[in-house]
């Protein structure tokens, strides 16, 4: 795989993104990530999943500048796929943690909601949140539902709407995130927790995390063409791709200075 390195220890495993420097997802590294999640699923020998990214980015989020270069069938298939994938890791039976090692916006955020436990590196300049409405990307149904499922309807809502990223302090304050922990320190705050689920009984830990995320789960359109069907077709908007260009080439211009 090239965008994932994979370390297993005893009875689980590290899936560490590795893209550039700030993790940003393509369809590659989507696809990367459908197939370890689902080699690790059925690996009896991994029995948990640590999900972790560089030290001062977790993930940045979506590709912008590669998926701006998409044809239509080829961001419908993206979007397909990265619904498919939330789906997968939200539904993912084993205990699954992020350990967050800086920065986690938007796609970086969409993917550590869907872990049992978030320990995120401290530091005022790290941010986390769906900001999807300040980056002219339609938010999915699933993905407010699990938004709300960690923070509550209310603060939800709120963020959602307002494009909110938040600090560190700000999403352990709104239960976003379980801990700030030092960046040296957060794959190890992962495996101690990871520890202590190794140490129960892993069918009753199994049938535990189902109970309690059956509400969730009978929210969710679980047909992935259909989550991301709006943000596929939005995404051909005249004023999206305006600004969309402009992104790309002030980020460009940047690069070549």
């Amino acid at each position: 795989m090239n965008t994932l390195e994979v370390l297993y220890k005893t009875d689980y495993a590290i899936v560490q993104m590795n893209r550039g420097k700030v993790n940003a997802i393509n369809f590659e590294m989507v696809q990367d990530l459908r197939d370890i999640f689902y080699e690790l699923g059925k690996n009896d020998t991994v029995k948990g999943v640590i999900l972790t990214g560089k030290p001062h980015y977790f993930s940045a989020g979506l590709d912008l500048i590669e998926l701006y270069g998409y044809d239509k069938p080829q961001i419908q298939d993206f979007f397909v796929s990265f619904g498919a994938l939330y789906l997968e890791l939200v539904q993912f039976k084993k205990p699954f943690i992020s350990a967050i090692t800086g920065h986690s916006p938007a796609g970086g955020c969409v993917l550590a909601v869907t872990s049992d436990n978030r320990y995120m590196a401290e530091g005022d300049t790290y941010v986390i949140g769906l900001n999807e409405v300040a980056v002219n990307i339609q938010i999915s149904q699933n993905l407010t539902e699990v938004y709300a499922y960690w923070m509550g309807d209310g603060l939800a809502h709120r963020y959602i709407l307002s494009g909110k990223l938040l600090s560190g302090k700000e999403a352990l304050a709104a239960g976003l995130v379980d801990e700030l922990v030092p960046l040296e320190n957060v794959v190890l705050r992962a495996e101690t927790q990871m520890h202590h689920y190794m140490q129960a009984d892993q069918e009753i830990l199994r049938n535990t995390k189902a109970k309690l995320r059956k509400h969730l789960w009978d929210k969710l359109d679980l047909k992935a063409e259909n989550s991301l069907r709006e943000a596929s077709e939005l995404w051909w908007k005249p004023e999206t791709r305006a600004k969309m260009k402009a992104y790309v080439e002030s980020f460009s211009s940047k690069k070549n200075q």
